[in-house]
């Protein structure tokens, strides 16, 4: 395999690997190569990302090397983060959102029968914003992931504590009303 296809390799591992990086070990190690050699790959990749044509760069930090944006383009990172449109959900989030604040820890499963359809992407959504984060596995089969709400998901809702969540009477007539008006509250967070 010629140093081309080699990079192609790297850019893919750095980019699976995410915020956590890859040191040079581990580099060398999945690609079974002398770490003298995996240096040279990732240097000669680094430097293709140097080009003004290139929006990622390479940095190291701690020990691993990482993709990461440039910063010269830092302004339009900021408009496309705090623009309106990343910061809605969905009724199906705000729905999953609302039942793992409620009954966490919860396996996607447990949402899945409360929702009464998958619920795989709204809680990749709600991760991915960092809503919710797996908060342990559950006993028995399969070890189901169970997932609860996180610090950031205090902190953008105004709580000190996930005790002072409003109640939410579901099974109650007027159970819909107040499941209504906790999701039109929700919607409001994300849409201010």
């Amino acid at each position: 395999m010629d140093i081309i296809n080699w990079k192609s390799i790297v850019e893919s591992l750095l980019f699976a690997a995410g915020d956590e990086g890859l040191t040079l070990k581990q580099l060398s190690a999945v690609l079974e190569l002398e770490e003298g050699i995996a240096f040279d790959v990732l240097a000669s990749l680094k430097d293709d990302y140097e080009s003004p044509d290139r929006g990622i760069a390479i940095i190291e930090l701690a020990g691993a090397f990482l993709l990461t944006t440039k910063k010269e383009h830092s302004i339009y990172l900021k408009k496309l983060v705090e623009s309106p449109a990343s910061q809605t959900l969905s009724q199906a989030a705000l729905e999953t959102l609302a039942i793992v604040a409620y009954k966490q820890p919860i396996a996607r499963t447990e949402v899945e029968s409360i929702r009464g359809v998958k619920s795989e992407r709204p809680l990749q959504t709600l991760a991915a914003k960092a809503l919710i984060k797996e908060v342990g596995r559950a006993e028995g089969t399969g070890r189901a992931i169970l997932y609860g709400t996180t610090r950031e998901f205090l902190d953008y809702f105004g709580l000190k504590d996930i005790k002072e969540l409003p109640p939410l009477a579901l099974n109650t007539e007027d159970g819909e009303e107040e499941a209504d008006l906790f999701f039109e509250k929700f919607q409001e967070t994300f849409e201010n």
